[in-house]
Order: C-alpha cells, then sequence, then structure tokens
C-alpha cells in the first residue's frame, strides 16, 4: 500500500548471552533459508532455497544501523541474522565491509551450508566474527535434523566449514545445537566432535531446543546431558542454552517457550508496546517475538492499537 510503512531490518541493541550488546541486521525476508530445522524458534521454513540473490534493502539497513549507533548505547557488535540465512544475500560482502565501516565488529550467524562457495567465503573475509552450526556428523541426520534444500552436499558442506576455517583470519565460534532422540547420541556426539576438531574453531558452543521449535514433539538435551557432552570436544565447549525456568524436563513445549509468553504478557500488562519495544526489552529476535504475538492476536489474549502511525499490542484482559 502507498505510505505503508517497511518493516525494520535492523532490531536492538539487544542483550546477547554470546556476543554481549548486539545490534541484529537482517539481510533476508521472513522465513528464507537454506535448511528447514525441526527445532527452528523462528518456524517452518517458507522459501527453502540454496541459490544467492540480491534481496534489496542492503544500503537501507546500513543506514538504518549507523543512526542506532549514532543514537547509542553502542553496541558490541552488529550481528547479520534474522529471519533466515544471510548467505543467501549476494551482497553480504558489502552489508560486512559497509557495516565495519561503522566502527563496531560485524559478526556473523549462519548456518554454515554455502561456506563451501567461493563467493560466501568471500563476502565473510572482513567479518570480526563467524558462527556456523553443524548439527550432524551423518548424512542420514544432516537431513532427519537441518532439512537442507535441493541440491546441498554433506560432504561438501563439512569441507566447505573446514576450508572456510583455513582461508578465515578472524575469530569462529561454531554452534552445535543437539535435539533429544535425533542427535545426541554419544556416537553421533563422538562423530561432531570429531568434525569439529577439523574445523579447529575458537570456540565450540552447544545449544538446544529450549524455544518453541519447529515441529511439535522436538525435546531438548537434560542439562546433565550437555554438560557431559562439553569434554567430548576440543577445545571443550560450553553449553549457551539457557535452561532457566523449564519446569518439565523433557516434557513438549515447556519451559522457556511458556516463559517468554509470560514475559511478554506481563510487560504488556504495564504498558502497550511495540514489537521494537518488546525485541528491545525481552532481548528477542523479532521474527520470534512476532511470532509470538500473533499467537496472542489469535488467541484473544492481545489486541493491536494504532497510534501515530504505530502499531501497539496490548492486554486484553480475556
Amino acid at each position: 500500500m502507498p505510505g505503508e510503512k517497511k518493516p525494520s531490518r535492523v532490531f536492538g541493541p539487544v542483550p546477547s548471552r554470546r556476543l554481549g550488546l548486539s545490534l541484529g541486521v537482517d539481510l533476508v525476508p521472513y522465513k528464507t533459508c537454506s535448511y528447514d530445522c525441526v527445532y527452528c524458534q523462528i518456524g517452518r521454513t517458507t522459501d527453502r532455497r540454496a541459490e544467492r540473490c540480491d534481496f534489496g534493502g542492503v544500503d537501507e539497513a546500513v543506514a538504518e544501523a549507523a543512526a542506532k549507533i549514532s543514537a547509542g548505547p553502542r553496541p558490541d557488535y552488529v550481528t547479520l541474522s534474522g529471519s533466515g540465512e544471510p548467505t543467501l544475500n549476494s551482497r553480504l560482502g558489502d552489508a560486512v565491509r559497509d557495516l565495519k565501516a561503522l566502527g563496531v565488529p560485524v559478526a556473523v550467524l549462519t548456518n554454515g551450508s554455502l561456506l563451501w562457495r567461493d563467493d560466501v567465503a568471500r563476502d565473510l573475509e572482513a567479518a570480526d566474527l563467524v558462527c556456523p552450526s553443524l548439527d550432524a556428523a551423518t548424512p542420514e541426520v544432516w537431513r532427519k535434523v537441518n532439512r537442507p534444500a535441493e541440491g546441498l552436499d554433506f560432504a561438501r558442506m563439512v569441507e566447505g566449514l573446514v576450508d572456510f576455517r583455513a582461508r578465515f583470519s578472524g575469530q569462529v565460534w561454531l554452534e552445535i545445537l543437539l535435539v533429544a532422540g535425533v542427535n545426541d547420541s554419544e556416537e553421533e556426539v563422538e562423530a561432531l566432535a570429531a568434525a569439529a576438531a577439523r574445523a579447529r574453531p575458537d570456540r565450540v558452543q552447544l545449544n538446544t531446543a529450549v524455544r518453541p521449535p519447529a515441529d511439535a514433539g522436538i525435546r531438548p538435551v537434560s542439562p546433565e546431558e550437555m554438560e557431559r557432552f562439553t569434554e567430548f570436544f576440543t577445545p571443550r565447549a560450553e553449553v549457551v542454552a539457557s535452561f532457566s525456568g523449564r519446569s518439565v524436563p523433557g516434557g513438549p513445549h515447556t519451559g522457556a517457550a511458556g516463559d517468554r509468553t509470560a514475559d511478554v504478557l506481563e510487560m504488556l500488562a504495564r504498558r502497550p508496546c511495540t514489537l521494537e519495544d518488546v525485541c528491545a526489552g525481552l532481548a528477542m529476535n523479532p521474527a520470534e517475538a512476532s511470532k509470538l504475538l500473533g499467537v496472542l492476536l489469535e488467541t484473544g489474549r492481545a489486541a493491536t492499537a494504532e497510534t501515530d502511525g504505530r502499531t501497539y499490542y496490548e492486554v486484553t484482559g480475556r
């Protein structure tokens, strides 16, 4: 519609357990990704692809990030992440270089599926930190947990991660997300540790499905098992999953999901908030917050109101 405000490509700065104060920049439309991971907190992939293209909006995102940095507070990182896989944007290199020119370190969160491509590796050269994922050590488990786009190959993906580490001079923090009953067998984790050792990351970070997953029935790995698995890795892995408030260990959709809903409702009960308010106040990704707010609207627990051209969410009391 004419005059309709485009959704922001920049969110935060928000506190991040991994990256300190992070200013997020989203380079792809929701939800464009080369994977359709069973555990994804943003939901099912609606545009699964392995081809790169220019989605537009890079220059506008850089300008918006510059304004945010100027207004303060100054973030520890500008982080390319958000609604999908950032390496699918063919202007990733421009974004990294232009954002780094703002004087803040640049981090890129990627599923690692395209690191084998020379153009992707070249686009990432100017980044300070790259955080790729590796959730499987065998093709069968890879297809089960990550559900890759057509045209992607498991062996090429792993070799791409190894080769990228050899050519990249910045920091590499490898994230491994474990799902109970899917990729958490001792044999699979040992194989993951061997693959991680080949990639020589500066850090290995273990995560699990503690937030609402894309697929029903997905279970987190217990804190005790996660801690035990840290010893399988060199360097020893660190657990980055937040288990706080998980009331029924291993139960479906428990813990973080319920806690985040309660947090949002509590915030809206105090005052009406925009999507940006919720993201900043609760350190949530905008796609995740939008998904949760949508559920609250559908179930009648929240309503929207327009004020000065902005959409506010408020509790309904029902």
